[in-house]
């Protein structure tokens, strides 16, 4: 496919390569920051001075080295190009030199299709795919990405040593801390949602970061304190379709890490980077459209849900374990997903059930509200494949009129044992959901959405790079059982 999709996806905006020049000419712009996403979800980029943006850029791209982006080409042929997709146009709020960023599709500079590994090609597929199913017309996503923000972090791995230390100044373990001034309010274990300032220290921090977000055109629809001390927060974001809301949860990560280091904090999206307390998730909310009508609801079904959401849920569910390799991508992920701390561990469905893989959120009877809340995923993944796969699933389960069984209105976590056994759950480890994923891939496929070549270079990737790399090095929770064997 050359640019054909990509022409049909930039006919839905206004925005053009010659409003991107006189928006760049209003706001005094000096650079232009080109940005891409490499196959594992990190934001790669390089600047042109301003001068060098014409129409042309928008038409023949730029040539960048594919050999040293992870999960693109071998040396042999890494000749690629970037071509700016004018409707991503967006000034930087943070940076000092005034700095225009536009989001960039990969081409392969001889044949000039679209590069298969691009993984924002993935997200238009899946949504153009979407459309030529006759299902829907649209799918609607609202992604809450949680995260720590930290005073400061350290941490080594040599041949003989392996550490980590995080500290935050409002974290439980400083309410000793030999300090001028120690002033108290700190927030205890797994209890900081919702309490006010003092205890949350981070109010203003993200009050002010709801401002920069605003700025860059994101729209914020509530922030607040997580359940976990030591600074962990969250800053929802309002929905939007599938491949757009991808790019600014892309935005979103950067302009979080931006401006923690502005303040002299750092934050991060590692899922679980605190033991005996909740971890970062990210719930994704999603529903499906047809000319303007939410195809989830019904004011009959189980928490208003219409028999083709059932089916949707009963395609999450189905593939859950495969889903979780793009997901809930890092070895560090399965840390978070155990059983308490509110983990989503149980591939079951429930209306206003926490505990549950799947929640059908219950706070409007509005028919436009009405969406399910798939609960597994963590913001380590990268946004373009996880939703990609998960609408994948969904339309699976409806092709297919995957039933989900019935619902669990219950606490999981307090079933009796013989009851608990029953129920599925998600994979244990980053290797276990990579092999879930090889076994069942084929639904990612239609529409050509996935490609082999994609998931057998993610998961070699994983496998060797990850999880291979975590499993073959001592831990110092090994030292502390078995030193003295």
């Amino acid at each position: 496919m050359r640019l054909q999709l990509r022409n049909r996806l930039l006919e839905r905006t206004t925005v053009n390569p010659s409003a991107v020049i006189d928006l760049c000419r209003r706001q005094g712009i000096q650079m232009v920051d080109l940005r891409f996403t490499d196959l594992f979800g990190t934001w790669q980029h390089f600047s042109l001075p301003v001068e060098e943006l014409d129409e042309g850029l928008f038409l023949e791209g730029i040539g960048f080295d594919g050999s040293s982006i992870r999960g693109f080409q071998h040396i042999d042929e890494s000749d690629m190009i970037v071509v700016p997709d004018p409707s991503t146009a967006r000034v930087d709020p943070l940076l000092r030199v005034p700095t225009l960023i536009l989001i960039c599709d990969v081409f392969d500079p001889v044949t000039r299709e679209r590069y298969t590994r691009d993984p924002r090609y993935v997200a238009q597929k899946a949504e153009d795919y979407l459309v030529r199913t006759g299902i829907a017309t649209a799918t609607y996503w609202g992604p809450e990405a949680e995260f720590f923000v930290f005073d400061d972090v350290r941490y080594d791995l040599t041949v003989n040593t392996a550490f980590y230390a995080v500290d935050s100044d409002e974290a439980i373990w400083n309410t000793g801390r030999d300090g001028r001034p120690n002033l108290g309010y700190k927030i205890r274990h797994k209890e900081g949602y919702f309490p006010t300032p003092p205890t949350d220290s981070l109010q203003d921090f993200r009050s002010e970061l709801v401002l920069k977000l605003r700025q860059a055109g994101l729209e914020v629809e509530v922030h607040h304190h997580e359940v976990a001390t030591a600074g962990q927060c969250e800053i929802d974001l309002r929905f939007s379709t599938l491949t757009d809301m991808a790019d600014r949860l892309m935005l979103y990560k950067y302009l979080v890490k931006m401006f923690a280091r502005e303040k002299l904090k750092v934050a991060t999206f590692m899922p679980k980077p605190l033991f005996g307390d909740n971890g970062s998730g990210m719930h994704c909310h999603q529903s499906l459209w047809k000319d303007g009508v939410n195809l989830f609801y019904d004011p009959n079904g189980y928490a208003q849900l219409s028999e083709l959401a059932m089916y949707y849920i009963g395609g999450l569910l189905a593939h859950s374990p495969a889903l979780m390799a793009f997901c809930a991508p890092t070895t560090n992920s399965y840390r978070r997903l155990v059983p308490g701390y509110e983990a989503p561990v149980n591939l079951v469905y429930s209306q206003r059930n926490r505990s549950a893989a799947i929640r059908i959120p219950m706070y409007s009877t509005s028919p436009r509200a009405k969406r399910i809340e798939y609960r597994p995923p963590d913001p380590s993944c990268n946004p373009y494949l996880a939703f990609a796969a998960m609408l994948m699933a969904g339309l699976d389960g409806i092709k297919r009129k995957i039933d989900p069984g019935l619902p669990m209105d219950v606490d999981l976590y307090e079933l009796p044992p013989e009851e608990a056994a029953k129920i599925k759950q998600v994979p244990g480890s980053l290797d276990e959901a990579l092999d879930a994923l090889e076994a069942d891939h084929e639904f990612l496929l239609e529409g050509d959405v996935f490609t082999r070549d994609l998931i057998e270079t993610y998961i070699e990737h994983k496998r060797r790079k990850e999880a291979d790399f975590v499993r073959m090095r001592p831990h110092p929770a090994e030292f502390y059982l078995y030193f003295d064997a």
